[in-house]
Formats: C-alpha cells, sequence, structure tokens
C-alpha cells in the first residue's frame, strides 16, 4: 500500500457512511467515494492539527475530546462543536456506568464533579448537566443530516 492511502480512512468504510443516509436504491460512484475518503481525512488532520497546537501551547502531549471540540469551534465549526460536545458527555457518561458497573457498584454519588465537565465554544470547562436528546436518522433522509 503506498504512503497515500495509508493516511487516508478505509473507503469501504467512507462508502458504508455515506450509504447510510441515502435511499436504499441509490449508488455511489467510486470516484464519489474516493472524493468523500480525501475531505473526511484532510478535514480530521486539520482539525487535530488545530487542537494538537493549543495541546502544545499548553505543554500538554495528549489531545482529548475537549481539545478536539475547542478546534472544531475556532475553526469555525460551532455547530458541530456543539453535537460532539453532547456525545462526548454521553460517551464519558457510559464509560462511567461502565466502570462503575465493572466495579459491581453503580452510585453515581461517587462520580467525581469534573467528569460533568465539557468545553464551551471558547475551550472553557463548563458544566454539563443538561438532558440530551438524539434525533436518529431514517435511512434516505438526508433533511436531519446536518448538526443542529
Amino acid at each position: 500500500m503506498d504512503d497515500e492511502q495509508e493516511r487516508l480512512l478505509p473507503i469501504a468504510n467512507v462508502g458504508r457512511i455515506m450509504k447510510q443516509i441515502l435511499p436504499a436504491t441509490a449508488k455511489i460512484s467510486k470516484e464519489a467515494k474516493q472524493t468523500m475518503q480525501e475531505c473526511a481525512t484532510e478535514f480530521i488532520s486539520f482539525v487535530t492539527a488545530e487542537a494538537s497546537d493549543k495541546c502544545h501551547k499548553e505543554n500538554r502531549k495528549t489531545v482529548n475530546g475537549d481539545d478536539i471540540c475547542w478546534a472544531l469551534s475556532t475553526l469555525g465549526f460551532d455547530n458541530y462543536a456543539e453535537a460532539i460536545v453532547r456525545y462526548l458527555y454521553k460517551y464519558r457518561e457510559a464509560e462511567r456506568q461502565k466502570a462503575n458497573q465493572n466495579k459491581g457498584n453503580s452510585s453515581q454519588d461517587q462520580l467525581e464533579e469534573s467528569d460533568y465537565r465539557s468545553c464551551d465554544q471558547l475551550g472553557r470547562q463548563t458544566e454539563a448537566h443538561t438532558q440530551l436528546e438524539f434525533t436518529a436518522i431514517e435511512k434516505g433522509d438526508s433533511s436531519q443530516a446536518k448538526p443542529s
């Protein structure tokens, strides 16, 4: 595999994601998949580089989810940043529950307050105690595809 293909997301995964939003009868050309593969890879690299720069300036080696949220917002992708903040909160909540189940203790009283924190659009720590709702997108219904 050449260097170019190694840096790109797997085209089968890109095609599968694309197909999820299209009607069942729709077809996707190889060129469309390759174009989206390049775009998605470039987008990930762009956002990650911005987050990495922030970490470097703060003398940190690890890019975390809050850094990605901050980078999305800084780069003008506020709608995506808001959606990712909601996802990150739900992800962390699920991980806490899994950890508590593994310990045999599901008490919410032992959660650290910092675990509820997320980032606002400027990367500042904020409380994230709001109830979150996610809408399932029906296959072929692209009217809800954009983050709100």
